[in-house]
């Protein structure tokens, strides 16, 4: 139905007044959705670090099971917890990629310990490596290790997308972020680096001078005597002078000095302290801002999280010998956490008769050697697996015939009420 147009118009009004419609949530990208996967997986390898079959006889069970930490019952516990039911897609790409996932827990982990470069970058290409953009995953400005000096951000950085163009930081400008803004100064520049400083000064207000090296004007003056000085009328002979002032401490958010006593107000990071701003150790925070398989690197106004060495269950800082526990499969030797040769200790590990021990890193594997029949208790020579042969001259159809310098001859399995070793018949030869 048309509303009459005096109705319409009396519309009108209402409708402006209403808010905009908002706007539709900005669908994650594949990247985005691979890389929560990865997190939440690697955050299930977590929370079973320190898990067992759970069956009451561990260590039967490991013998006879192989090692739960590399079980598919583990992997079976972290997928099951990878998505929430509501969770549509993220359920739909565990369905679609859940055999990725285990060939690389069960064949490729040791190969490939980063789930996130092997699964995201190398095998789906839907991201790229850090410092790299686009489908080819190409090097940002100013290289991978660097993008833009440092002091920008790569267009598409770490996904298949973007132009790798860099955007600048407040203060810097040029194609790789090394040129400072107008308002900003260069205070360090090198080969490497490039940093913009901002410039602070006085109000307009401050006595006119013109000097014949130039004009400037900032925090700080000095009145001086000297020649090639010009003033404007009424201005006496000695010229106010304005410098630019360096930059505040990194501690401060303003400052009225140099030093980190002199902020009057503390940038992100630090705290007042006894008169002065002072780095915040968010290391030292309970509880602590990593997660378990994590450690934490404090740093100026900041901190990192960096991950633990394979061979831990939570550490303290980098490498197996800042271990808080080994996982399973490793022990402390020499103040570190080392693999555990299963096959050197002393109660034997493989315990079939024949049977072979090889060592893998965290565990062992024991295998019949190449032509042994493998049974519940023993691995079978093939002689003896073969179940007792008859040596006959001549030849049948069914026999294993030999040819050696003594002669032909054939062997076929013994018939019932025949002993194995029973010479043949005259008939037969």
């Amino acid at each position: 139905m048309r509303l009459p147009r005096r109705a319409a118009l009396g519309l009108l009004p209402l409708l402006l007044l209403l808010p905009p419609a908002p706007e539709a949530a900005k669908k994650p990208t594949p990247c985005h959705r691979c890389r929560g996967l990865v997190d939440k997986f690697n955050q299930g390898m977590v929370d079973t670090a320190k898990k067992n079959f759970g069956g009451g006889n561990t260590a039967w069970e490991e013998k006879t099971l192989s090692k739960y930490e590399s079980s598919e019952i583990r992997l079976l516990e972290i997928l099951e917890g990878l998505c929430e039911s509501s969770d549509f897609e993220c359920n739909q790409m565990l369905e679609a990629q859940e055999e990725h996932l285990e060939a690389w827990w069960l064949q490729l982990k040791s190969e490939y310990p980063d789930l996130f470069e092997w699964f995201c970058v190398k095998t789906l290409k839907v991201c790229c490596s850090p410092g790299t953009y686009g489908p080819d995953c190409l090097a940002c400005q100013g290289g991978s290790q660097r993008p833009c000096s440092g002091n920008g951000h790569c267009s598409g950085d770490g996904s298949r997308q973007g132009d790798g163009s860099c955007r600048c930081h407040m203060g810097y400008q040029g194609p790789l972020c090394t040129d400072c803004m107008d308002g900003y100064f260069s205070s360090l520049r090198n080969e490497t680096h490039s940093i913009c400083t901002v410039r602070t000064g006085l109000s307009d207000s401050y006595p006119p001078c013109c000097l014949s090296l130039g004009c400037w004007r900032g925090v700080g003056h000095a009145w001086i005597r000297g020649r090639n000085t010009h003033t404007q009328p009424g201005y006496s002979s000695r010229v106010w002078i304005a410098a630019f002032s360096p930059a505040c401490d990194e501690s401060c958010k303003t400052c009225s000095g140099l030093t980190n006593r002199d902020c009057g107000e503390c940038e992100v990071g630090w705290v007042l302290d006894e008169g002065a701003c002072v780095d915040v150790d968010e290391c030292a925070a309970e509880p602590p801002p990593c997660s378990a398989a994590q450690f934490c690197k404090n740093a100026n106004g900041s901190y990192t999280c960096e991950e633990c060495d394979s061979s831990c269950v939570g550490c303290t800082g980098e490498g197996p010998g800042n271990c808080k526990e080994c996982i399973s499969g490793y022990a402390r030797e020499h103040g570190q956490c080392a693999d555990v040769d299963e096959c050197s200790l002393a109660e034997k590990t493989c315990v079939r008769k024949n049977e072979n021990c090889y060592n893998t890193p965290g565990s062992y594997v024991c295998v019949c050697p190449d032509g042994f029949e493998e049974t519940e208790d023993a691995c079978v020579p093939p002689a003896e697996a073969d179940g007792g042969l008859e040596m006959v001259r001549g030849g049948f159809p069914e026999d294993r015939c030999m040819t050696s310098l003594c002669g032909h001859a054939c062997a076929r399995e013994a018939t019932e009420g025949e002993s194995p070793t029973q010479l043949p018949s005259r008939e037969d030869l």
